[in-house]
């Protein structure tokens, strides 16, 4: 029977989606500030790298935390809140973590930092939490990844931005001489950034957003608190070992991806035989995605984290392998191939004719390859040998025209394009590997969404619980990129060309989680893909 599609309601949107920027722009902030806390504090590579495990860390245990109090106080706090201020929240404990960093700077205090960037993530994974399930229902259901690309693309141009304006701040140039930084650069940037969340945080507050709010009684979900905080106890058990014993990371390392995975398809089994008690864990597909984002997660970063210890192999691209002040316009345009496929992703949110979109496919790709070129040249990087990626764009628009906005189809095809690339790129050398494991990102774009928009399908009040157990497992950026380094440090047998066979597994792996949701949606008479077209 044929269902009438709700409207997207489009002015909401444009507002959330401003929250989808500053998550970029800050990220790509880190990216800068990381290597001056390397060198301003004298740290190590792994010391360094902490910042990113703070934010990460902050993403899991935030979003536990949101759950286990909701589960103790006997009712969904977002649920009772609203999606609006639950967004509200997260932006003033931003607001607080930035402020914090101003201190810990004139301390000169590394640690204090830490916990800054740990707090300001906490307010990531609250605003997170309750924004992407609140663009999904901001119109049809069955185009909900449609708006959840509308707002990574934005995401994805803060990330593009970030450097320019974080490096202008901080060391005063983009392309040119970059000058020594002070903790009054420091202070100046975070000033500015917690100001700007202060701001949207007030712009919200007045907006006339809906509140998002449901209204559903709450049941407990003891089982799956015990199943997380197993999950969680087994994570810290191998920590520890770690730290006590001289066992190397990679068994650890392999020991925490079991466990994870091995936990939550556990949880699928026993909520399948008996639902009660587990809350949105009863859904198979809210357990199929949490594990579908671990995955997903981890393989887009990395892709990234190890990119450039690759290119600067001896042999890989050039006989000496090429020095770091040449790497940026690679791992530029593999965030920037993000941009693209969320720009391209996002057409489907516009009300254009059959043949307004078949144009905007095409086009929409190339003006966004063409604005990541002209960043690059504002950086003075050289973007000569990046024109040829343009063969890459092309084979992104065919898949997005052959997954004709199907979520489930587009996510299957996607993944298998990413898992020809990757062993493409591992079994070259040269610009051929290099764009091979670029366009990881391009395939990269639309899973997110798919994923995520596929996992919440039919979990009526359960739906912010459910985004909670998502948000949770961006811990695969934590876990599958370091596994992929320890290959890469086994320079004997694997080294970091081979090491990218991991990122492959991923990808093949996510294709047959396509599989299993639109199985397990279908049985529950949800088949967006045949749902998926007309207006909306």
């Amino acid at each position: 029977m044929s269902q009438t599609k709700q409207p997207t309601n489009t002015g909401a949107l444009t507002t959330l989606v401003m929250v989808f920027f500053f998550w970029g722009f800050i990220a790509a902030s880190n990216s800068i500030f990381i290597p001056f806390c390397k060198t301003h504090f004298g740290l190590n590579q792994f010391q360094s790298q902490l910042i990113g495990s703070a934010f990460y860390g902050a993403y899991f245990i935030g979003s536990l935390a949101l759950f286990l109090v909701s589960n103790l106080l006997g009712y969904d706090i977002l649920n009772k809140i609203g999606y609006k201020k639950g967004i509200i929240y997260g932006l003033w404990i931003s607001v607080v973590g930035a402020l914090l960093i101003i201190p810990s700077a004139n301390a000169n205090s590394f640690w204090a930092i830490l916990f800054s960037f740990f707090v300001v993530a906490l307010g990531f994974s609250l605003q997170q939490t309750a924004a992407q399930p609140f663009a999904i229902s901001l119109g049809d259901p069955s185009t909900g990844s449609h708006r959840l690309n509308l707002a990574g693309g934005i995401n994805s141009l803060g990330t593009t931005l970030g450097p320019i304006i974080v490096s202008l701040f901080l060391f005063g140039s983009v392309g040119g001489e970059h000058k020594e930084v002070t903790v009054t650069n420091v202070n100046n940037l975070y000033i500015i950034v917690a100001a700007v969340f202060a701001a949207v945080a007030l712009f919200f507050t007045f907006s006339k957003l809906p509140e998002g709010k449901n209204t559903e009684k709450f049941e407990q979900a003891n089982k799956a608190a015990i199943s997380l905080g197993t999950m969680t106890g087994i994570i810290a058990a191998i920590i520890l070992i770690g730290q006590i014993t001289d066992l190397s990371k990679l068994p650890l390392l392999i020991m925490t991806l079991v466990a994870v995975v091995g936990v939550l398809f556990w949880s699928n089994n026993s909520a399948t035989r008996n639902s009660e008690g587990w809350g949105a864990m009863r859904y198979q597909q809210l357990i199929f995605g949490m594990i579908g984002i671990f995955v997903y997660v981890g393989a887009e970063v990395t892709i990234d984290n190890n990119f450039g210890a690759l290119l600067k192999s001896p042999g890989y691209l050039t006989d000496a392998g090429l020095d770091e002040s040449k790497i940026s316009q690679y791992i530029s345009l593999y965030w920037g191939s993000l941009m693209i496929g969320r720009w391209t992703g996002a057409i489907g949110v516009f009300n254009l004719s059959k043949m307004g979109k078949r144009i905007a496919t095409i086009l929409v790709p190339f003006v966004a390859f063409a604005i990541i070129l002209l960043v690059n040249r504002a950086y003075g990087n050289d973007v000569s040998d990046l024109y040829g990626y343009a063969i890459v764009v092309v084979i992104g628009i065919l898949a997005f025209f052959y997954g004709q906005e199907k979520p489930v189809k587009t996510l299957l095809t996607v993944s298998v394009l990413a898992t020809v690339a990757m062993l493409t790129g591992v079994f070259t050398h040269g610009i051929v590997s290099v764009y091979a494991f670029m366009a990881g990102g391009l395939c990269c774009s639309v899973m997110w969404p798919s994923i995520f928009s596929l996992s919440v399908a039919g979990l009526g009040k359960y739906t912010s619980q459910g985004s909670a157990f998502l948000i949770m497992m961006i811990l695969g950026g934590a876990i599958i990129p370091p596994l992929q380094g320890t290959l890469g440090d086994m320079k004997e047998t694997i080294g970091f060309h081979n090491s990218y066979l991991l990122a492959a597994a991923c990808f093949a792996f996510l294709a047959y989680l396509a599989l299993k949701l639109r199985s397990v949606l279908k049985h529950q008479g949800l088949d967006f893909d045949s749902q998926v077209g007309g207006g909306h």
